[in-house]
């Protein structure tokens, strides 16, 4: 093993010197298990030998599962919101057209007629369709529903328009998988004038954090694997962020937004993005990686509300999105990091994030200055 892992954290007196602290309190995962955005994907894929998919046809593949759609049911923060979100808004639902973009089971277009809605079209291209084709019909709502197989970029709708769009294409890191462009591309040709989008918008954080005992588990693991020199795939480990459950103990920062999304008035342009960020240490600690997660809103209805998916808050199935880094940064409480993210589709795969980091520090115990690449897939 090429280096020594402290089997406690220290906490910094920047007066002194490292004073002991207890160890730090492992990070839970979802059932005990840790979900990288890899992991989740094979949690979720239905098998298939078709040598002829591509990444795109392995992505609505996926959720065809009923498995995937039951971790997304089963998180209340999610459905519980859209399912108020749309129920105590019958003023804007009774009569109206609507499209539910991406429907999976249909629970948002259910949701929709409940509250008055004159007619729903809900669109997916997975095959969880034909289950929501019979969940419709089993709930007497066929004469409401209208369920479509296919791409919203190659469909057409029985209709010109409609008067709400209801969407939950929110993914890891708020943009992984891509599908915030197909609501666009539904806004722009199926939205009346006035029309609303639910959710309308969001706002994604960045913040870091101490995290030595899961950063050894996941990162310098592999510099020693049974005896063996395993330090080749460290590097590619570092180069992909972790999804996970993050202990809000262990945020040693502020927060900064790093991206502002309304989708009344975005375009596709805009989700690729490079964004600046100042962020303030809160105690004196070892920085061991940054933690984005987002808060997603309905500000277009008469009560506005949302939720929120950073550590402090409840939890939900994106849990949060971590960006590890080779060396920690030691921080005095009230020093302030600073840099730039940014993030823009992978040019092989459009579902898959290439995020780069720019991390600038020169605080009294160190300083940083560097770049790093990641890539979310």
């Amino acid at each position: 093993m090429s280096g020594t892992k402290r089997t406690a954290d220290n906490t910094i007196d920047c007066n002194g010197t490292e004073k002991d602290a207890p160890p730090p309190t492992k990070k839970m995962s979802d059932g005990g298990n840790t979900t990288t955005p890899d992991a989740a994907t094979e949690e979720k894929s239905s098998s298939t030998n078709n040598d002829s998919l591509t990444s795109k046809d392995y992505y609505f593949d996926s959720y065809s599962h009923h498995g995937i759609h039951e971790e997304m049911l089963k998180d209340q923060v999610r459905t519980r919101t859209y399912q108020m979100a749309i129920l105590n808004n019958r003023h804007i639902f009774e009569g109206k057209i609507v499209l539910d973009v991406g429907c999976g089971t249909g629970i948002l277009s259910m949701f929709a007629v409940q509250a008055g809605a004159a007619h729903v079209y809900g669109v997916d291209c997975s095959g969880i369709i034909e289950s929501a084709k019979r969940i419709v019909k089993d709930n007497g709502m066929e004469d409401k529903i209208t369920l479509i197989k296919g791409k919203i970029e190659e469909i057409d709708l029985p209709v010109k328009e409609v008067d709400i769009i209801v969407s939950e294409w929110m993914g890891y890191f708020l943009l992984y998988e891509s599908m915030l462009n197909t609501v666009l591309h539904a806004r722009d040709k199926w939205l009346k004038p006035g029309g609303v989008i639910f959710p309308d918008k969001a706002v994604m954080y960045i913040s870091a954090l101490e995290d030595e005992q899961m950063k050894y588990e996941r990162i310098d693991f592999w510099e020693n694997v049974y005896g063996f020199n395993m330090s080749a795939l460290k590097e590619a480990a570092l180069k992909e962020p972790v999804v996970d459950i993050v202990d809000p103990k262990s945020i040693v920062t502020s927060a900064d937004h790093i991206l502002n999304i309304d989708l009344n008035t975005c375009t596709e342009k805009d989700l690729s993005f490079s964004s600046p960020f100042r962020i303030q240490a809160e105690r004196s600690d070892y920085v061991h990686a940054f933690v984005a997660y987002f808060e997603c809103a309905f500000t277009n209805i008469h009560k506005p509300l949302g939720f929120s998916t950073s550590p402090q808050s409840k939890y939900t199935h994106w849990k949060q999105t971590i960006f590890y880094l080779s060396e920690p940064i030691t921080v005095c409480e009230g020093e302030e990091i600073t840099g730039r993210i940014a993030c823009k589709p992978n040019v092989g795969n459009v579902r898959d994030l290439d995020i780069g980091l720019d991390v600038s520090f020169d605080g009294s115990r160190s300083k940083v200055d560097k770049h790093i690449e990641y890539r979310l897939r």
